[in-house]
């Protein structure tokens, strides 16, 4: 399966949009929204939803920055992987996405270089806005902002066009290789999970964890079925701890007690 211009085009200017996102504050680049997007444009939405909701998987932990780190970005997985599981036959979701991570892995050090090289753009902003010159303020205070749009949709337009060899990659890889890469992908988003509970464990949550862990690995419980778990031990602690506070202030402890040897 090859692409037209046109569908690299609309590729690179999605891309674009989405990796906007990351200097708009809003949650445009993330693996799923792009993914559907590229589906649309490429004709696969199916393909594209699956794979993006196995990406997002993982990259809902890898957004967590350990120790102030970049994380890896959604951008590679989500153009890159997405085009690899509907141009490939016969790749599976997870193997496009181990396929593609490494782009993953490079797309942070392009947007650290793009910080880099705009580091003075404020400055200069500062002093055209004195200078009265607020044209010249406008473009500069979105400096930034345009080196990750013209980044995106130069990535999205060579990755729609360069499926051919991408596809002669893939099928280099010999076949007990792909299904390590496989098995490697499926691990990814217990990866992100993990990640997810070294910032957020703390030993209330244990036995929600247990319950989950059990209701899936030994009930067979689908996913939709967890969610409605979820959702019961989370209202159950809310009314509990709106009760808790309600009854906390009907009543009052008087002041002028001593507490703690205080």
């Amino acid at each position: 399966m090859t692409f037209t211009i046109t569908q690299a085009l609309l590729v690179g200017l999605w891309a674009l949009f989405c990796f906007a996102g990351q200097i708009w504050g809003n949650y445009t680049n993330r693996a799923l929204f792009i993914s559907f997007g590229v589906g649309l444009i490429l004709g696969d939405l199916k393909t594209a939803v699956i794979f993006g909701a196995t990406a997002e998987l993982a990259f809902m932990g890898f957004g967590v920055g350990p120790g102030g780190s970049t994380p890896p970005n959604p951008l590679g997985p989500g153009i890159v992987g997405t085009i690899m599981a509907i141009s490939i036959k016969g790749l599976t979701p997870n193997a496009a996405l181990t396929l593609s991570y490494p782009f993953a892995i490079i797309v942070p050090f392009v947007i650290t270089f793009i910080f880099t090289i705009n580091s003075g753009s404020m400055e200069m902003a500062k002093k055209a806005i004195l200078a009265g010159k607020y044209r010249k303020y406008q473009w500069m205070s979105n400096f930034t902002l345009y080196g990750f749009m013209i980044f995106a949709f130069i990535f999205g337009f060579a990755a729609t066009l360069s499926t051919s060899a991408l596809r002669i990659f893939v099928n280099a890889i010999p076949t007990w290789l792909m299904n390590g890469l496989s098995v490697a992908g499926g691990l990814l988003p217990a990866v992100g999970f993990a990640l997810i509970l070294s910032t957020m464990i703390k030993k209330e949550y244990i036995p929600a964890i247990i319950l989950g862990y059990v209701c899936v690995a030994y009930l067979k419980m689908p996913v939709i079925g967890l969610a409605f778990v979820g959702a019961v031990l989370a209202f159950n602690n809310y009314f509990n701890g709106k009760k808790a506070v309600d009854n906390a202030e009907s009543n009052p402890v008087e002041d002028g007690g001593f507490e703690d040897g205080i």
